[in-house]
């Protein structure tokens, strides 16, 4: 059973816990279970493409939106909410959280840092799904290491003229803008970059390739080749790309964890109910002190992950810089669903690993998880530095 017990926690308040049950409603009768679905590449993109709209149809695309004006739940994205909701949504199925959370993604900067006319021309549209988000951060040569960004503007009288490629861009080939970074040169390294909203109509924008990974999603290399983007499309101010960047990812790094939790959870549930009905040696697996065992360190690996996940949540939604909180957060609660996902499929036996067997589908989900918005690697570099500032 999807447990909203640690809802209870001092963490939320009872509006969080009403929209969770709302949401868990609306989940339960929005989706069947859609793990073992059509994964061509053509099926996910068509597929990712109607997930975002019933989103937005149920209203649940708003919290991800800063501004009531332009379609948000409030004017301050509330940090709890959208875990809760990544959560949710990815205990039913990762395509679902992952339609979520490209559009909050895809739009946080815009939502942050935007003008009040690119908020208007674009915020309103994404909460209500009828425009597809996307975040072009990383290039072939720069991925965690953001400051070696080799994609350039170069400023023109009649606007920025972007070259180069982005890659691993989530929902690339099917999303109606990309919010991208780009080196325009004010200052060497991290201080160089400005950001940039590119209509994918944009003459000169080429999907050069569609990536396939473990776990279907859509995903894309793009090029750049000339593209003029108005002056007006420019988003903050010029060389404050990187602030606009790494204000966008503190909202949704967090939510990464949230998803895995969800993950997670999932994994959990299936295993108590797969250790009661399956039969070994005139008994159910789930009489074996060893199946009890490992029951026990995946209840406790998650709830040590929720309670992380859900303290970084909190802090910033009181105001507080959590870098440090974030990045443990995203670290264990990735590091714990991997294992504990793991031992799921180990417990299901030879079931764990059929195509279509709903902890098969979580052990391809969740790898994804440890190595975007930060890689493990990168978060204990954060949270080591941070230490010793």
């Amino acid at each position: 059973m999807n447990s909203a017990a640690h809802l209870a926690w001092p963490f939320f308040d009872e509006s969080h816990r009403s929209f969770k049950d709302k949401l868990q409603t609306w989940t339960r009768q929005q989706f069947a279970d859609l793990h073992g679905h059509d994964e061509s590449r053509e099926a996910i993109d068509r597929e990712c493409v109607s997930l975002v709209k019933a989103l937005g149809q149920g209203g649940w695309l708003k919290p991800a939106i800063a501004g009531q004006l332009y379609g948000g739940t409030a004017n301050v994205i509330d940090t709890r909410t959208i875990c809760i909701l990544r959560e949710e949504l990815a205990w039913h199925h990762g395509l679902a959280d992952f339609a979520f959370a490209m559009q909050g993604l895809g739009s946080g900067a815009i939502s942050l840092k935007g003008t009040p006319e690119q908020q208007a021309e674009y915020l309103p549209r994404v909460a209500k799904g009828e425009a597809l988000a996307a975040f072009a951060l990383s290039e072939p040569d720069a991925g965690s290491d953001v400051a070696a960004m080799q994609c350039s503007a170069v400023d023109t009288a009649e606007g920025y003229r972007l070259n180069g490629f982005k890659t691993w861009i989530s929902n690339g080939g099917i999303a109606d803008f990309y919010v991208v970074f780009a080196r325009t040169g004010e200052a060497p390294g991290a201080r160089g970059i400005s950001a940039f909203i590119v209509d994918a109509s944009s003459p000169g924008l080429e999907i050069a390739e569609r990536i396939d990974v473990v776990a279907p999603h859509p995903l894309a290399k793009l090029h750049f080749n000339n593209v003029l983007v108005p002056h007006a499309k420019r988003i903050g101010a010029a060389g404050e790309g990187f602030k606009v960047a790494m204000a966008t990812l503190d909202v949704f790094r967090t939510s990464v964890a949230a998803a895995s939790l969800g993950f997670a959870r999932r994994a959990l549930d299936e295993s108590i109910a797969w250790a009661k009905q399956r039969k070994m040696f005139g008994q159910s697996l789930g009489d074996f002190q060893i199946t009890q065992s490992k029951l026990a360190q995946m209840a406790t690996l998650l709830d040590a992950a929720t309670l992380l996940t859900y303290r970084a949540a909190w802090l910033r939604d009181q105001g507080q810089r959590i870098t440090q909180e974030a990045a443990m957060a995203k670290m264990t609660a990735t590091e714990n669903a991997q294992q504990i996902i793991d031992m799921a499929v180990q417990m299901h036996g030879g079931m764990g690993v059929k195509k279509g067997c709903i902890v098969e589908s979580l052990y391809r989900e969740i790898r994804a998880l440890r190595i975007y918005e930060g890689a493990t690697e990168v978060q204990q570099l954060i949270i080591g530095r941070d230490l010793l500032k």
